[in-house]
């Protein structure tokens, strides 16, 4: 997407459906053509008015009446895109919305593109890149968890330690380049010990950020919970609690659940996405086969589980199929919870005794619920969000949410790691200052100091349009 900061551009900013429409306009000829369509209620001027400020009247083209409207102006650079933009706020109607369009294109204003008032608000230094990107986490969030994360991060302080360490590593990158220019003389600039605690240090902050990014993808996506176990535990039944709807077919015959089911539920502030899942056997139909291939896959990309398994069943049962649960996910660090329902066939004391016996023989946290009477639900919520790093939400600006700044942050640690076996093994300066500039450059492609017009593309071309 080619932006032409020449040009006025204009988009409805609202969707039809409710009572009020807006229609957005934002460049260097808004108030002159929005102002030859705006007939103001009373004497005032939208040529000479002041930024801020919002004027009741009428759009018309000639005789012909549009709609009465509220107008609200934005002097630049205090706008969203930092030009001269304004909010034209008229009744819902597709026909209104439509004609209004209309006659802005006939005037010369451009229909805009995706994403294209929040690519002018960072070209325009509203904005740097990382934050242009929370606008759009900001209005995909559905959870408060997933809303604090955006709103962090649009607020600036995921930026702010961005730049922190591309400033550290520019500082560090400026003594190397002082050797580089005094070579013939063999002057070192700074001690080495030095400058390699001071890499050390930067990497480890980077591989925090590298590691958080699980956690708080998972939380902008949705955490994903695979309800796992045998044919007839009565995993489609804890699903349907949890839910507190018949979501979930429940039927005594092995095999019912052929497919996965999906449902999302809020605990918390976070949102959970469940998945009931094929029963774990072997044999079935073609069908069913295909029904545990999912679940596989599933279990593979799982960051909770829930092992289901039955209280009838002995402790060395119970362990060997979580055991052999924890072995199917993989090397995805998922977490599992041992859920042994039918509670209520057991007494208190076999219950008591079972659950010793198990916190002897497996790592797993270890719950009893009862889906025929829904007991044991509050805790197993309660194990849920435990189970979640909420802790690392109390720093949110270090939780990395976004795919694209997670690949760069592994290039920067690499490069890194680079710069630390150079200065181990004595490579040349020259090198070491190569892997320097490397991490200095993908620090600078998250907040969009590196300018790749490809990489801006692809990320405005995802956002509504209107944003």
């Amino acid at each position: 997407m080619n932006l032409q900061r020449d040009t006025t551009i204009a988009a409805p900013a609202t969707g039809i459906g409710g009572a009020i429409g807006i229609i957005r306009v934002s460049g260097p000829g808004t108030f002159k053509m929005v102002d030859s369509l705006f007939f103001p209620a009373g004497d005032r001027e939208i040529l000479s008015a002041s930024g801020y400020t919002v004027h009741f009247g009428s759009i018309r083209k000639g005789d012909e009446f549009i709609d009465e409207v509220l107008l609200t102006l934005f002097r630049a650079p205090a706008s969203y895109t930092g030009e001269d933009s304004a909010e034209i706020s008229h009744h819902a109607s597709p026909y209104i919305q439509h004609r209004i369009m209309e006659l802005l294109i006939d005037l010369g204003v451009k229909p805009a593109m995706p994403g294209e008032f929040t690519r002018r608000a960072f070209m325009n230094g509203r904005m740097d890149l990382s934050q242009a990107e929370a606008v759009a986490d900001l209005i995909a969030a559905d959870s408060a968890a997933s809303h604090r994360l955006a709103a962090t991060q649009l607020r600036g302080g995921f930026s702010e330690g961005i730049e922190k360490l591309r400033k550290e590593l520019i500082t560090f990158a400026s003594l190397i380049e002082l050797e580089l220019d005094f070579s013939e003389e063999d002057v070192q600039f700074a001690d080495r010990f030095a400058m390699t605690e001071t890499v050390i240090k930067i990497k480890k902050m980077v591989d925090r950020l590298i590691s958080s990014f699980r956690l708080g993808n998972a939380i902008r996506k949705g955490i994903p919970v695979v309800i796992a176990g045998r044919p007839n535990v009565g995993k489609s039944s804890l699903l349907n609690i949890l839910l507190e709807e018949e979501r979930a077919i429940v039927s005594d015959i092995p095999g019912t659940t052929r497919d996965t089911v999906e449902e999302v539920l809020h605990v918390e502030g976070l949102l959970f996405r469940f998945i009931d899942t094929a029963g774990l056997r072997q044999g079935g139909d073609e069908i069913e086969e295909l029904g545990m291939e999912r679940t596989l896959n599933k279990l593979k990309a799982a960051e909770i589980v829930l092992a289901v398994t039955e209280a009838t069943d002995s402790a060395g049962e119970i362990s060997d199929f979580a055991a052999s649960v924890s072995e199917m996910t993989g090397n995805t660090e998922a977490r599992i919870i041992l859920i042994i329902n039918k509670s209520d066939l057991i007494t208190r004391n076999i219950a008591s005794s079972l659950k010793k016996e198990l916190e002897g023989l497996c790592p797993f946290p270890v719950l009893f619920v009862s889906a025929k009477y829904s007991d044991g639900f509050d805790a197993l919520k309660k194990q849920l969000t435990a189970s979640v790093e909420t802790g690392r939400l109390d720093n949110p600006q270090y939780i990395v949410t976004n795919a694209r700044h997670y690949d760069a942050l592994r290039n920067v640690s690499e490069s890194l790691q680079r710069v630390l076996d150079g200065f181990r093994d004595g490579i040349p300066t020259v090198l070491i200052a190569t892997d320097v500039r490397q991490a200095i450059y993908y620090l600078g492609l998250i907040t969009g100091k590196i300018l790749p017009e490809d990489i801006l593309g692809e990320i405005f071309a995802r956002f509504c349009i209107g944003k």
